[in-house]
């Protein structure tokens, strides 16, 4: 005879792994970006409210401006093109900046974010 059990019915999270980030839960829709500083503060702003992005390239280091509704968001960093492609399709999950005296070595062909900036918008 087969029991069931209602109480979990439905209710379980499934870690799904994305693009080598830690596992996310598959329950809810919710798609935020979290930006992690060096010394370790975090802010999250959600994909709905990505109104613009704007990639400023430099001889050294490029930009990057996204425009959330309410604040625009400024990354400074090494190779950000890739990382400009994947805010396209909101693939980031999570942005951290690195101190420059801190790249690792076998970090040179990736995008690295060395600075972000939060700034409030004028109405």
């Amino acid at each position: 005879m087969r029991e069931n059990n209602l109480a979990s019915a439905g209710t379980e999270l499934e870690e799904i792994p994305v693009n080598g980030d830690p596992p996310i839960h598959s329950f809810g829709n919710a798609r935020n970006l979290c930006f992690v500083w060096p010394d370790g503060g975090q802010s999250f702003f959600n994909y709905a409210y990505l109104i613009s992005a704007d990639f400023i390239p430099g001889d050294e280091m490029n930009k990057i401006r996204l425009g959330f509704s309410s604040q625009d968001v400024v990354l400074e960093g090494y190779r950000l093109e890739t990382l400009f492609a994947q805010l396209l399709d909101h693939v980031p999950k999570t942005i951290t900046a690195i101190e420059e005296r801190y790249i690792p070595q076998e970090m040179v062909e990736e995008s690295i974010v060395v600075k972000i900036e939060i700034e409030k918008q004028e109405n």
